[in-house]
């Protein structure tokens, strides 16, 4: 045997498959990263070191875990085959088996959609691919040794990590044990509260209370009406608290639309209220008025999960894992991201669903590129893009750039791209 097993294998130069090893192997403390000292696989030359002359290649094996199973890694899991085809492992780590579109979210509550046409089935997505999955919780991630931890307390080891977390609402304002509840994420959330709203309307009239003045909110309030109408249920008495203007950030036509519509099925809208606590049945405001409710919805906005600061990994003012225009982390350049759940430093980006969308197919692309040292391509989340409110009752409003549509064929345009998108990536 060669007196220094490094210098023996970096002399050799390979090209036909016949040994494995895998990325992150190690020889007398050297990281080979997939390569010997910088060079491709593809670009190795044969070498007469083996008998008859025969070549050997060496391929990039890597094994690829993805924390998340959210929109941004659709594309890659539906690339499973192929990564395998090339001697990638993939793994996918996810609470659920079920991953939910949050734009449909709001029509399963008002009973437009099942959970089962909005959501994706990921373990079956990922399984019959080939790939593994885990339904498990990723807590840390342990960047300088390529692992992370689950909620199990097992520790996976990675070559290459994308992440694809997403997001959630702060509940510092709920006060502890307080029932019936229901923040807007997850988005399965919404399904339990459609059964309650149902349940209790079948008896009375339901009261309930909406904290947040985003589109997640104006959804909720024209959907919950149309699930308090159900079976023959008795409604819903609506009332939305929000600290600013309703719906401030996107343009005047369309909150314009949004509260006129509101108004007239009877909601009322509190703006300029701060919500200081939620408990069971009762919103109290800072100004000191409290108001009673069956069900209270809570879509205050959303904020990236605290994982990647505890992790001492660089994040964003928001505290989102930081990224660079190729959707991978400056300091570890093995840990990728997407969706809600990143800083994208060349310009922060709304956490809105189509910019994670957006990213699927050069996340895709950078991973493989990473795992085979190949060209990356930079993320550029384009220009101006659709808006659409589902508000209920067969109402849309959906707006791009100067142009602003309300009314069923607003609610069809939107129901028709989602159905779409549904599809694409299910199939």
């Amino acid at each position: 045997m060669h007196a220094n097993p490094y210098l023996f294998f970096n002399n050799l130069k390979f090209s036909k498959l016949q040994i494995q090893i895998p990325l992150t192997s190690h020889l007398k403390g050297h990281h080979y990263d997939g390569f010997f000292h910088g060079q491709e696989a593809g670009n190795r030359s044969p070498t007469s070191g083996r008998s008859h002359g025969q070549p050997v290649e060496m391929p990039l094996m890597g094994k690829l875990l993805l924390a998340g199973t959210g929109h941004a890694h659709l594309s890659i899991i539906q690339s499973i085959p192929d990564l395998i085809a090339r001697g990638h492992e993939v793994t996918a780590i996810s609470p659920g088996e079920r991953h939910f579109y949050s734009s449909m979210g709001p029509g399963m509550l008002g009973g437009i959609y099942k959970s089962e046409e909005i959501s994706f089935p990921v373990r079956e997505m990922v399984e019959r691919r080939g790939g593994t999955f885990i339904r498990n919780k990723v807590v840390s991630i342990e960047a300088e040794n390529r692992s992370v931890t689950l909620e199990s307390g097992e520790k996976l080891f990675y070559d290459v990590l994308s992440c694809n977390l997403g997001s959630t609402i702060p509940r510092n304002i709920i006060t502890k044990g307080s029932a019936g509840v229901f923040p807007v994420k997850p988005i399965e959330n919404l399904f339990s509260a459609r059964q309650f709203i149902i349940a209790r309307a079948a008896r009375q009239k339901v009261n309930v209370g909406i904290c947040g003045g985003g589109p997640a909110a104006v959804e909720i309030a024209g959907n919950a009406l149309a699930a308090g109408m159900e079976r023959g249920g008795r409604g819903c008495r609506v009332q939305i608290f929000t600290q600013g203007h309703l719906l401030q950030t996107l343009p005047e036509k369309v909150r314009r639309l949004a509260e006129t519509r509101l108004k007239k099925r009877g909601v009322e809208i509190f703006q300029g209220n701060i919500v200081q606590s939620i408990d069971t049945r009762l919103i109290r405001l800072k100004n000191g008025k409290a108001y009673a409710q069956d069900i209270i919805f809570l879509a205050t906005g959303v904020h990236p999960p605290t994982i990647f600061a505890d992790s001492n990994l660089d994040v964003g003012k928001d505290g989102a894992l930081l990224v660079n225009r190729y959707l991978r982390t400056p300091r570890y350049p093995e840990i990728f991201g997407g969706g809600d759940c990143i800083w994208f430093t060349p310009r922060p980006l709304k956490k809105v669903g189509v910019y994670p969308v957006r990213q699927n197919p050069i996340l895709r692309h950078n991973l493989l590129a990473k795992l085979e040292r190949k060209p990356m391509q930079p993320f550029d989340p384009g220009g101006a893009y659709l808006v659409g409110l589902n508000l209920g009752g067969g109402y849309g409003i959906i707006n791009k750039s100067f142009l602003t549509i309300g009314g069923r064929t607003a609610f069809f345009i939107k129901d028709r791209i989602d159905r779409k998108f549904m599809r694409k990536f299910r199939s």
